[in-house]
């Protein structure tokens, strides 16, 4: 089984985290921010990943710390479980719909980084979740899970809307582009032979 526990502490963050890549969308979510929780919950669910974060984080100053550690840690644990990535299809794609929202988010698990940011999110916050955190977390995520990851906003004026559409079609593409190929189970997916 693709499975790693991780735990990560500083002086501004304590993260224990548990990912079951081939899970059945199970979460425990407690991260001091209501908002994460809500887009993890949901990444999780579809993804069908198996995912517990716990987190305490210095959100007396803001929650950017939390959100961005969080992002590196999660971002660990899919390296760690996707090891030399032997069998994986490597490529994910998807254009996600929710209400007037409409998301494009597409990932190779090339091995090398790189973020393409394009939302566009109308408001500052929602709720006291600060909107910018939004790139910051996959922005973390990239870094520590190299790959190329893609985030497009064809339409959307809801800020909630657009963020939990990307934290939803993330969670799909990654699924997919993780997923193991059975007649491809010995090969690594590049003519390089390493990922």
């Amino acid at each position: 089984m693709r499975t790693t526990e991780i735990n990560r502490k500083t002086a501004e963050t304590d993260i224990h985290l548990t990912l079951n890549l081939d899970g059945t969308g199970k979460s425990e979510i407690a991260t001091g921010c209501g908002f994460l929780d809500h887009m993890l919950t949901l990444f999780a669910r579809h993804g069908r990943f198996d995912l517990t974060v716990q987190c305490n984080g210095d959100t007396y100053v803001d929650d950017h710390h939390t959100v961005e550690d969080i992002g590196i840690v999660l971002g660990n644990a899919f390296t760690v479980c996707l090891d030399d990535k032997r069998g994986i299809r490597r490529y994910g794609s998807m254009l996600l719909p929710m209400d007037e929202t409409l998301i494009a988010c597409a990932v190779d698990l090339s091995g090398r980084a790189y973020l393409g940011y394009a939302l566009t999110i109308p408001t500052e916050k929602v709720g006291t979740f600060d909107c910018q955190l939004v790139e910051e977390f996959f922005a973390a995520f990239v870094r520590t899970c190299p790959c190329a990851f893609h985030l497009r906003q064809f339409a959307g004026s809801n800020s909630h809307h657009i963020i939990e559409g990307a934290f939803k079609a993330a969670g799909r593409v990654l699924k997919e582009a993780a997923a193991i190929e059975e007649a491809y189970r010995d090969e690594v997916p590049s003519t390089k032979g390493v990922l």
